[in-house]
């Protein structure tokens, strides 16, 4: 037991250098910056015949990877298909260069590691690229690529995927169940039944006020408290059901629906009797058993003060 530190703290063992400069990272910059331009004669200059493209998220333990003339054949895809294209080294990182002491593929390799923002617009779907890459280049003693590893989020390819086809997302009603439970709360509310209007929701139901989304959302409780602050300072005269709500069943959302509404909430302050019309919009969350489960409401607070 007494020779653990030593065994622990006791072995190290250099594999080489690391830089912040060198010439095989002004290779993989310039490298980079054909690849955003979308100039494959310049890429291919730099890159060895034996070239291999790997991306480790996507691929199987199977996959030797993509040769040199597959990935300059896919290297024009966002080049082509991105409008404001960007490929940028993350504010607050730097590429590094390592010549590794002992290196399985080449004793004279250097391998580059780079974190970069990849950015752009899909130009007919409209689908935005934000997102963060790890690339690591396998240099030869020439400074040819021969090897680069890409570990990027497929997610985006498989965005632009479903955007590019036509598709519903489930039904939309105009009468429904829900519809009519939505109806009678309001009703509820307007005479003042509070028990009934409240049980509408479930009891665990989250409130969000468009008026101050920065804040977490709040539970019943606290949404009850509010609407006792508002009735200390207005009278309920009629709450005016606008348009028409719809029930919206997604195929995406896993169970219940969304309820969308459009009111305009007509008070009388208490102060001066003047009448005051506040346009509302509800954007509740139904649950399968028919409880609102979640409710974000749209007004302007500054009409009830």
């Amino acid at each position: 037991m007494m020779m653990l530190p030593f065994i622990g703290f006791g072995q190290k063992k250099e594999n080489g250098k690391i830089y912040i400069e060198h010439p095989a990272i002004n290779v993989v910059d310039a490298f980079t910056k054909a690849y955003v331009d979308g100039d494959t004669t310049a890429m291919s200059k730099m890159m060895t015949s034996d070239f291999k493209a790997q991306n480790p998220l996507t691929m199987s333990s199977l996959d030797d990877g993509s040769s040199k003339s597959e990935f300059l054949r896919s290297a024009l895809f966002f080049h082509d298909n991105l409008d404001y294209f960007s490929l940028k080294t993350i504010k607050g990182t730097y590429p590094d260069a390592f010549e590794y002491a002992k290196n399985p593929t080449d004793n004279n390799a250097v391998t580059v590691d780079t974190w970069d923002e990849l950015k752009g617009v899909h130009k007919k779907t409209g689908v935005k690229a934000d997102m963060f890459l790890h690339r690591s280049f396998v240099l030869t003693k020439d400074n040819k690529i021969r090897r680069l590893v890409s570990y990027r989020n497929p997610e985006f390819n498989a965005k632009v995927g479903t955007a590019s086809v036509v598709r519903t997302n489930g039904t939309i009603y105009s009468e429904h169940e829900n519809i009519n439970k939505l109806r009678l709360m309001m009703a509820a509310a307007e005479h003042g039944d509070w028990n009934k209007y409240y049980g509408f929701y479930d009891k665990d139901a989250t409130f969000f006020d468009i008026n101050d989304m920065e804040a977490k959302s709040h539970d019943l409780e606290a949404e009850k408290a509010s609407d006792k602050a508002i009735l200390e300072n207005f009278e309920i005269v009629n709450f005016e059901q606008t348009g028409y709500p719809d029930f919206m069943k997604y195929e995406m959302q896993s169970d219940g629906g969304t309820l969308y509404s459009w009111w305009n909430l007509h008070f009388r302050r208490k102060s001066d009797k003047k009448m005051i019309k506040v346009p509302m919009h509800y954007d509740m969350v139904v649950s399968k058993e028919g409880k609102i489960v979640s409710c974000i409401s749209y007004y302007n607070a500054a009409l009830l003060k």
